[in-house]
């Protein structure tokens, strides 16, 4: 609650928090103990490894981090751990390595378990305090690696009989340092000096030493900042464990040296906490400084602000009653509109410390509570964000409290008050850490229905934002006491939000929560929506008219579910008069002051847009009234103006107007069931094929979109027009065009499942035999789109709408006339989608694999003419397809590999592993050639599969050459083949047709070519072929030497070291008697520059 700000160093709730998932999951044991046991044992063999001890510690580090939350789980382990850790630190045998390594671990533990636990478990004997302190003193205090050692030691020696000079001298050496080790050394101060024994001959010397030293240290250097922590931390530890009356005397002259040297106007803020601190210990002694304290609540770093709360709470509590009330009193002033932030956290805090230590009296709580319920609500603007989190956390701290602290008899009066303002927290803040310290914050015992709501809103459960607004208020909403307060919160505190997230989440879960109070809804949340909706501020106009789009639909809804219109279930007297005509003027207002213009008209048009739908789907009775004509102009004003909105809201916008468009023309264009207005379809029609030949993309787009959401009324007649432009749209390559051939894809497969099937249909409103062949030529051909522009390969958006729209209408047609499908059409679709399935693009893959197996595995019907169909469920069963993870290269490619064996499948899976083999990610290049070497190597034996599959290879190649795309892949891909010698079974032929064909291909693809990457890939396959026998060996010969005398260094360079790796390895290749001549030649030649075989040839 409060604390999580502070752990967390935010001040503010204006970051917005990322989506969490819930998760249940707890520890039940500590179930790695026989690992850790392992791990320990180990260190005397892996320290002296870098790799493997670096390993280990890191190991150890993620076993205990688990336990964070849940440390106690460590108890029962805890003193086997530390006895094999003190074993190997004691040993004689032990390197200083070894030992610093034991310390690192049993720091580690101290760290997940909490020293002041850890440490009871230590040996005490007398006879280990010599070789402590004597292992303290050889420690190096200014050694970042050994820190850990120092840490240990020093609360180590704590725990023992000191030797009383030494132990101080080493203590005071450590406050000085700029490690953890000061803490343990202000600890170790604080328990040393305040012994008996101790305090009487050295308490007045230390107190001396650490005045000086904060006197003379100064905050301006990091050093002098080091030296004042440490004195500072250990005068608040001594003063915290000391006696009252052995530090009174001492506490005027520690006050008076705070004052002079202004500590609590330092610019650092763990110094000023450190101040307020100490001065809260000073109070506790004599209770002057509660001014200093109060001041301290308003700090603006919030762990001053935590520390003056626990002080004024243990100020507080040395106080008469009436002095502790007039201290409440202070702290009731930060409270105010005027305070900042950091004063509304402070109050809080301290509030919480009052009423945790039951020094807030019963009778102060109806002036707390009405304060504590504005802070769980606070949130302030500022810029584009707010602040304000904190406070709110920190007001479910104070709910914690109080909870704790009263009887329930004394907080009856305010428990349904707390309860709704703690339940709205916990569902509706923004703020996650806010969320979740509500949810603890409510009590089963206490609140009403505590018990389920508790169950319902936990800690893990509100983690999820959109999990809160849409799923857990609706069930809190349905108990009584919660509906009015939560609706009423939305609506006065979320629709305006200035998060838009929030705005849309909340409208949505007005939605749901109207079925629990339709009339309240009806008579008054509506007419208190619809005139924001008509207001200046534009989060505000937006929320409302969101809302009020949201509410109207759930209403109708209702009322159908009981056959009633609309219009009946609200018209009462206080909206009927208003609410028929406010759509109307809520659209007029928007356009008519351009309020849809600009920036604000990124959030009204899909607002309207969303009103005019929701509007729609609620039929309300507005046929033939003008405002249809508005809302038509809108939405067509919004698809052609898409290029003017900026890229982040485009998406949404063009969506909301064509879901407003689909919505519109089912309600009020269709005169009669299954007929469409002849007038608005020839409009619409034309209006949105004229828009697909547009020069802006974006209203291309937005046209194709339009076509693919039109009813199937409007569509009836239209058919063969529109698909006509949508196959148009799909054809033109240019690279400005991108978008629109994707959404036409889209809209292809939408008009054609809307339009439905019929094999005996006319072509002009139904997919029958007359047009299903031109849309799978369409869509099949957008799969060939590989455009390239700055943005990469913008044709995968192609790619992946077409794949989409494939199955959607196979799918269709499969279900209704199968006999459509010719064995051709079915035949390149599964070998499109095979070739994508190999592909490099793992989102791409993904796509395509999931569509190949739901095609494949679709039995109602069957898909007809599928090849291999047997062999495919056999590579692709139907139980293991559900788990097998396309996007996982290494999953994917040993099934995509095994389609090289059907040789319907083999040229496109060959084709698109060319791009994967011979790619730039490891993780794909790695799998993908491992997969297909693996294949390579099963058919090594069968001469007729390998001659088949490299007949494959020389026409991929052959129908690729001068295609970058492709090309350069394969000459990658085919480097590796010869490396791993996968046609060793052609070496032993003369010339081999195969080796003649590639090498001729080869010399081809870099004729006149200046690309170096595919010169270079050229190289490596020449030197691969060198292995074959014949002529083709001194055609490879001569085109290595001319490439040697290459205009580009690099390629000379490179052309002469790989053939000099080339003659290692294949020692047959020139005649011995010159081989040393043309190594020397090769490696001593400078290639940079121009030599006297280049001049020569």
């Amino acid at each position: 609650m409060a604390q999580t700000d502070m752990d967390s160093g935010e001040d503010g709730g204006g970051g917005g928090e990322p989506e969490v998932i819930a998760k249940t999951s707890v520890l039940g044991g500590f179930t790695e103990s026989t690992e850790i046991r392992a791990l320990i044992s180990s260190l005397p063999v892996v320290h002296e490894n870098i790799v493997t001890l670096e390993s280990a510690i890191e190991r150890f580090l993620v076993i205990m981090d688990r336990y964070q939350e849940q440390p106690h789980l460590l108890d029962p382990h805890l003193e086997w751990m530390l006895n094999l850790l003190l074993e190997l630190i004691r040993s004689e045998q032990s390197p200083p390595l070894l030992v610093h390594l034991g310390f690192k671990f049993l720091y580690i533990i101290s760290k997940v378990r909490g020293y002041k636990i850890f440490m009871q478990l230590f040996p005490h004997e007398v006879a280990d305090l010599q070789p402590v302190l004597d292992l303290l003193c050889r420690q190096d205090p200014r050694d970042p690696e050994t820190w850990e050692t120092r840490y240990m030691l020093l609360l180590w020696l704590q725990t023992r009989e000191p030797i009383m000079d030494r132990i101080l001298a080493v203590a005071k050496s450590y406050l000085m340092v700029t490690d953890k080790s000061r803490d343990a050394a202000s600890v170790l101060v604080s328990k040393f000096v305040t012994r008996p024994d101790v305090k009487l001959k050295r308490l007045g010397d230390f107190l001396d030493w650490s005045l000086t030293t904060i006197s003379q240290a100064s905050d301006q250097t990091m050093g002098g900042t080091v030296i004042l922590d440490g004195a500072l931390q250990s005068l608040a530890q001594l003063f915290k464990h000391g006696k009252r009356d052995d530090f009174l005397q001492y506490a005027p002259v520690v006050l008076q040296c705070l004052a002079q040297c202004h500590v609590a106007e330092s610019s650092q803020a763990t110094l000023r906490k450190l101040g307020v601190k100490l001065v809260q210990r000073l109070g506790l002694t004599f209770l002057k400084p509660r001014l200093q304290l109060l001041g301290g609540l308003k700090d603006k770093e919030t762990i001053v602000r935590w520390s003056a709360a626990k002080g004024i709470g243990r100020v507080t509590g040395r106080l008469p009653r009436e002095l502790a009330d007039e201290v409440v009193g202070s702290v009731l002033d930060c409270f105010s509109f005027q305070e900042t932030d950091n004063a509304w956290h402070g109050g809080c805090l301290a509030l919480a410390e009052l009423g945790r230590r039951g020094l807030l009296v019963p009778s102060r709580l109806p002036d707390v509570v009405p304060l504590i319920l504005k802070a769980l609500v606070y949130d302030e603007k500022r810029g584009a964000c707010s602040v304000g989190s904190n406070v709110r956390d920190a007001a479910c701290y104070v709910c914690w409290a109080f909870a704790r602290a009263y009887e329930p008899t004394e907080l009856k009066p305010f428990v349904t008050q707390i309860a709704c303002a703690l339940v709205i927290t916990a569902v509706f803040d923004r703020n996650i850490n806010c969320r979740r310290a509500a949810s603890v914050s409510d009590h089963s015992g206490t609140f009403p229905y505590g018990i389920d709501i508790v169950v319902a809103a936990d800690y893990f459960a509100v983690g999820n934002l959109n999990n809160c607004y849409l799923s857990i208020s609706v069930y809190i909403a349905s108990f009584p006491e919660y509906t009015r307060p939560m609706i009423d919160h939305l609506v006065a505190m979320k629709i305006n939000h200035w998060d838009g997230v929030i705005r849309q989440l909340a409208t949505k879960a007005l939605h749901n929560l109207t079925p629990q109070a339709p009339d309240y809804m009806a008579t008054t949340v509506m007419p208190q929506l619809l005139p924001i909706a008509l207001g200046i501020d534009l989060h505000s106009r937006h929320g409302a008219i969101l809302a009020s789009a949201e509410i109207s639909h759930a209403l109708y809804k209702l009322a159908n579910q009981n056959n009633r219109p609309v219009t009946e279930l609200i018209s009462s007297d206080c909206v009927s008069d208003q609410y028929v005509v406010r759509p109307q003027q809520i659209f007029v207002v928007v356009v008519v002051s351009c309020l849809c213009r600009g920036f604000g008209g990124e959030l009204m048009r899909p607002a309207v847009c969303s009103l005019i739908e929701n509007m729609s789907l609620s039929k309300m009775p507005f046929k033939d009234d003008p405002v249809i004509t508005g809302w038509q102009w809108l939405i067509d004003d919004t698809l052609k103006s898409l290029h003017l909105i900026s890229p982040g809201p485009r998406d949404g916008i063009k969506e909301a107007a064509v879901s407003a468009l689909a919505a519109l023309c089912e309600q009020y264009y269709q005169p009669q069931p299954g007929m469409a207005d002849p007038q608005m379809q020839e409009v619409l029609v034309s209006q949105y094929i004229a828009g697909l030949k547009s020069t802006e993309v974006l209203t291309r787009c937005g046209s194709a979109l339009a076509l693919g959401s039109l009813p199937r009324f409007m569509i009836h007649g239209k058919l063969h027009q529109i698909l006509s432009g949508l196959q148009q749209s799909c054809s033109q390559r240019e690279v400005c065009f991108t978008e629109a051939r994707r959404d036409a894809a889209k809209a292809m497969a939408q008009v054609c499942v809307t339009a439905g099937v019929s094999a005996q249909g006319g072509s002009d409103s139904v997919v029958c035999e007359g047009n299903v062949s031109a849309v799978y030529r369409a869509l099949l051909d957008c799969m060939t789109d590989y455009t390239l522009d700055s943005r990469g390969d913008v044709g995968a958006w192609v790619r992946e709408a077409a794949m989409t729209s494939l199955m959607e209408v196979t799918l269709c047609v499969v279900g209704t006339a199968p006999q459509l499908l010719s064995p051709g059409l079915v035949n390149g679709m599964m070998c499109s989608l095979a070739q994508q399935s190999a592909e490099k693009i793992d989102r791409y893959r993904a796509h395509a694999g999931s569509v190949f197996v739901r095609l494949l595995h679709s039995n109602n019907p069957a898909v007809p003419h599928i090849p291999h169909r047997e062999e495919l469920l056999a590579i692709f069963p139907t139980e293991g397809a559900e788990g097998l993870n396309w996007n996982a290269p290494s999953q994917a490619f040993p099934h995509i590999t095994q389609l090289l064996r059907l040789p319907q499948y083999q040229y496109h899976t060959l084709l698109g592993l060319t791009v994967s083999v011979g790619g730039l990610t490891e993780s794909t290049v790695r799998f993908s050639s491992q997969s297909l070497f693996d294949h390579l190597m099963l058919i090594q034996q069968d001469a007729a599969a390998l001659g088949q599959f490299s007949e494959a290879l020389l026409h991929v190649f052959r129908d690729n050459l001068r295609n970058d795309r492709v090309s350069i892949p394969f000459l990658k891909m085919l480097d590796q083949m010869l490396a791993r010698a996968c046609f060793d079974t052609f070496t032993t032929d003369q010339d081999h047709q195969f080796c003649v064909d590639l090498l001729s291909l080869c010399k081809e693809e870099i004729k006149k070519s200046k690309d170096t990457q595919k010169l270079r890939s050229a190289i490596a396959v020449f030197c691969g072929l060198i292995q074959f026998q014949g002529e083709v060996r001194k055609k490879v010969l001569f085109q290595l030497l001319l490439l040697l005398c290459h205009p580009f260094p690099v390629i000379r360079k490179t052309t002469a070291s790989q053939v000099y790796e080339m003659l290692l390895t294949y020692d047959d290749v020139i005649d011995p008697d010159v081989m040393d001549d043309v190594m020397t030649s090769l490696s001593d030649t400078n290639w940079s520059e121009n030599n006297h075989l280049c001049k020569s040839s």
